[in-house]
């Protein structure tokens, strides 16, 4: 079971300007949770969960090789409602402040997915800055393009709300014996399958069809 270490997302925060931030208990399971950024009808039969970290590579590829057929065939059409759980993976702290910027300035669900993307999309060249400063001008730049000043996104970074959040998914997410990311939940129950279109589609027709 993942449990996010505070004094290692403390000690990055610091280095990315994430300061004060505080953890606190909660819930987070397949129910939707005040923090939940929804894409799809809320009266979709189905509803999937990926839990996911912006710092994950498997979660990039997933996203490069099955979003847009996931997104059209499924959650365009009504049948699914998608949410996305914060997972963070090493290094957390860089992984928690991706999720900030997706979140700046009051983003809409698809503002936030489509952030999200673009931090997948740009997953290597941010690690390839090589340092904390270098990654820290890479979302003011990510930031930027979407109409973010850089003091939107270092304050968005700075809101002492992303650990109570990323701490509150992490304990919720233990009914699922969630261990790494991506990792899937389809109508409460935890997909076993590979990580992928085909895999992940056949399991979402599966539960449409019962």
């Amino acid at each position: 079971m993942f449990a996010l270490g505070r004094r290692q997302l403390l000690l990055g925060a610091s280095a990315l300007g994430l300061v004060g931030l505080s953890a606190c208990g909660g819930g987070g399971g397949a129910d939707v949770i005040a923090d939940d950024m929804v894409l799809g009808s809320a009266d979709a039969p189905v509803t999937l969960i990926e839990f996911a970290s912006t710092t994950c590579s498997h979660c990039a590829a997933f996203h490069e090789e099955s979003w847009e057929q996931l997104k059209t065939n499924y959650i365009d059409t009504g049948r699914v409602r998608f949410i996305l759980r914060e997972f963070p993976t090493a290094p957390a702290a860089v992984a928690v402040a991706g999720f900030q910027l997706a979140r700046c300035g009051g983003a809409t669900p698809e503002q936030y997915y489509a952030r999200v993307g673009e931090l997948f999309r740009q997953q290597q060249a941010i690690f390839a800055t090589g340092t904390m400063d270098g990654i820290r001008r890479k979302f003011i730049e990510i930031g930027g393009a979407v109409g973010l000043t850089e003091e939107q996104v270092t304050q968005c970074i700075n809101d002492p709300s992303a650990v109570e959040r990323i701490q509150t998914i992490a304990e919720g997410s233990q009914q699922f014996n969630i261990t790494g990311t991506p990792s899937f939940v389809i109508n409460g129950v935890k997909y076993e399958g590979a990580p992928n279109y085909a895999g992940v589609s056949a399991a979402l027709d599966a539960a449409l069809a019962s």
